[in-house]
């Protein structure tokens, strides 16, 4: 076991499921070192997924996940896994099995979740970046509470061959990283993208994802916006949701509970895992969903696309809060957390729902605590968002509570 991860004072590494991986001599990664949120398979080792009972009932991977291994071809250097939550579906980043990672930026509060070992190792400065994954905000809820970049990408850009799947049609491989332009870099790997990205044309402000966010966010969030109109002209406020973002967030959590209950029932029932609070909860309710209200959620899901698509046509930039508030304290309890869910995944659920690139960058504070402005665009407009992100030059996490 390296150093870093032998001192870890951060409790966001896994000692259980250790790795550490060479990268390529050469390559546009090389010297920079990373770590792996504990989902992705790496070759010869076994992968935990954030629950000690998915540990003791798989065998070792048999080959690395692609996303991995195209890092590492690209000269970067594993150091370690990263804890998830459990099965990664939470927001929180507390796992009763293997404990809460710090969040450098905001003491005694939360990292938040699924991604949480990654995020707080990138926020700290112990790696340069770090992969983690995104459903339904497992990489932008976290990168908002730490104060670093975080991206959930398109949709099927990126393979997730090997990597535990929670619900396929939403799971995505984001990243986060203190520097723009590793920021950028890494996306360039991981997204084959050589050529220069289109220029924003058009900015808008969604209304209604801020009046989700509430008066203190929004006020909090008004010079980071400020910032970007100063880069891409005033933008232009819109509507986002052709109904209340709630009933949006309703049928995200119901196409979630559906592919997370259908993907591991089997398993659940076989092997009758001890999950923690939350987790246990989430996945009791999964088994009752509806199959009718499904099908009628899918339905709905396909008309949110279409609308998003057509709002998002060009080279069109939507700006909305990557957070409803600043990370709660640690062990608040479920039932504020649970309060945490809903206030959060009517603005999170948008880019899941419709399949788009979402980033949040860390270009505000409120209460002395990190709070990020989000980006989202179309589908495949993802360079684009990267590029925005670094030409707006966030502050390192060192600077974010100035």
């Amino acid at each position: 076991m390296n150093e870093i991860v032998a001192n870890d004072k951060l409790g966001a590494f896994c000692r259980h499921t250790h790795v550490e991986v060479k990268g390529a001599v050469d390559g546009p990664l090389a010297g920079l070192r990373f770590a792996v949120k504990d989902i992705y398979d790496v070759a010869g080792q076994k992968t935990g997924f954030g629950s000690p009972d998915w540990l003791r009932t798989h065998e070792p991977a048999g080959r690395t996940a692609p996303a991995v291994q195209a890092l590492l071809d690209a000269g970067a250097e594993i150091v370690g896994k990263t804890l998830t939550d459990e099965m990664a579906w939470s927001l929180t980043g507390e796992n009763a099995h293997y404990g809460t990672p710090v969040n450098v930026n905001a003491p005694g509060r939360i990292p938040g979740g699924s991604s949480s070992g990654s995020v707080s190792v990138v926020a700290a400065g112990v790696v340069d970046f770090a992969i983690g994954s995104d459903t339904g905000g497992s990489v932008r809820l976290p990168a908002s509470f730490c104060g670093v970049l975080g991206i959930r990408p398109t949709h099927g850009r990126i393979s997730l061959e090997g990597v535990c799947p929670l619900a396929s049609s939403f799971d995505t491989c984001g990243w986060f990283a203190r520097d723009a332009a590793v920021f950028e870099s890494v996306g360039r790997v991981l997204l084959r993208e050589d050529a220069p990205a289109p220029t924003p044309r058009r900015v808008l402000l969604a209304q209604d994802a801020f009046a989700a966010a509430g008066d203190a966010a929004t006020r909090a969030l008004r010079s980071a916006v400020e910032k970007v109109a100063a880069l891409l002209g005033k933008p232009e406020p819109v509507t986002v949701g052709d109904a209340p973002l709630s009933q949006w967030m309703d049928c995200f959590r119901l196409l979630q509970g559906a592919e997370a209950w259908a993907r591991h029932s089997e398993w659940i029932a076989r092997v009758k895992p001890a999950f923690g609070p939350g987790v246990k909860e989430r996945f009791a309710w999964a088994s009752t969903v509806d199959p009718r209200e499904v099908a009628r959620a899918k339905v709905r899901r396909e008309e949110v696309t279409r609308r998003m698509g057509e709002l998002l046509a060009g080279e069109t930039v939507l700006l909305l809060p990557s957070a409803p508030c600043i990370a709660p304290l640690r062990n608040v309890g479920l039932e504020a957390l649970e309060d945490l869910r809903v206030r959060a995944l009517p603005v999170l659920s948008i880019a899941g729902l419709a399949r788009l690139p979402h980033v949040s960058l860390p270009l505000a504070t409120l209460e002395g605590c990190p709070l990020g402005l989000s980006l989202a665009a179309a589908r495949g407009n993802d360079m684009m968002l990267l590029e925005l992100a670094k030409a707006l030059k966030p502050p390192m996490d060192a600077d974010v509570r100035r």
